[in-house]
């Protein structure tokens, strides 16, 4: 299965969600960065990435998820209304301008869909991670082509979705802090507990193939189960951290001085026969 948003009803003054060829592009770009990178992430890894920073309490430039996801990891310092510096992973300027436009494309109206009322919420404007069913792809492969392929782990429904939005959770730690509310924290950490439960392999009874209806069983019910409290956390994340708003630094007042110290004001005397009397 592909969920993707480019079947949506649009919501208004939304932009478009990316259709299927620009998935394909999306796919075939990133496998281009991988001929010179192994390390580059799938789409469905980045995907959770993105849902992640959609969640996220503070808004994540590109300055700082472009090189967490493709980089090193450094921050890249970006002058004010200056383009990014190119990362070494893309081959041209232009490659990384068309790999931040579907990204940025995606992540408003992943934006736009975890935002919505729940009154408003349709099976056609509700949010979709980008997820397939790559057991049940291998499953429909060729004896032979099939047999190569299994000899290695292959993720479970959502699997690599997750462990996207949890690589960005671990790397932005002080934006996932607990709340002092009580409350607010639970219903944080409950959320984060949903995702974390996906990361986990589909150890249940495969009962449904969700590639071809009638192939044979790659999903539990208990999987099924798992995808839908992890889309339902993803609203209620986004949800906690617009209401709570930005982290507020705390300022810490400066000590005091004892009472027979030197007067911090440069007076020569002592604190209790100056500022402190």
């Amino acid at each position: 299965m592909n969920n993707t948003l480019s079947d949506l009803s649009p919501i208004p003054d939304a932009p478009r969600g990316l259709n299927a060829d620009e998935l394909d592009e999306l796919d075939h770009l990133l496998n281009d960065l991988r001929a010179h990178a192994e390390e580059i992430p799938q789409w469905e890894f980045c995907d959770g990435f993105l849902t992640a920073l959609v969640c996220s309490r503070r808004p994540i430039g590109p300055n700082e998820y472009l090189p967490m996801l493709l980089g090193d990891g450094e921050v890249l310092e970006v002058a004010a209304d200056q383009p990014l510096p190119l990362l070494p992973v893309f081959a041209s300027a232009e490659q990384q301008a068309r790999f931040l436009d579907l990204f940025g494309r995606r992540w408003q109206a992943v934006q736009k869909s975890l935002d919505l009322p729940v009154g408003q919420r349709t099976e056609d404007n509700a949010f979709h991670p980008e997820v397939e069913d790559v057991r049940a792809v291998v499953a429909s492969l060729p004896e032979a082509e099939r047999a190569e392929i299994e000899e290695y782990d292959i993720p479970a429904l959502g699997q690599v979705w997750a462990l996207g939005f949890m690589f960005a959770v671990e790397n932005w730690p002080e934006e996932w802090a607990a709340p002092r509310d009580k409350e607010a924290a639970q219903w944080l950490n409950e959320g984060l507990d949903a995702i974390v439960a996906l990361t986990e392999d589909d150890t249940g009874k495969p009962s449904v193939n969700l590639y071809d209806e009638n192939g044979p069983a790659t999903v539990s019910e208990q999987r099924l189960d798992q995808f839908g409290d992890a889309i339902a956390a993803a609203y209620d994340l986004r949800q906690l951290w617009q209401s709570m708003g930005p982290r507020v630094e705390s300022i810490r007042k400066a000590p005091e001085p004892g009472r027979n110290d030197s007067c911090s004001c440069g007076s020569g005397k002592k604190y209790k026969k100056c500022c402190g009397a």
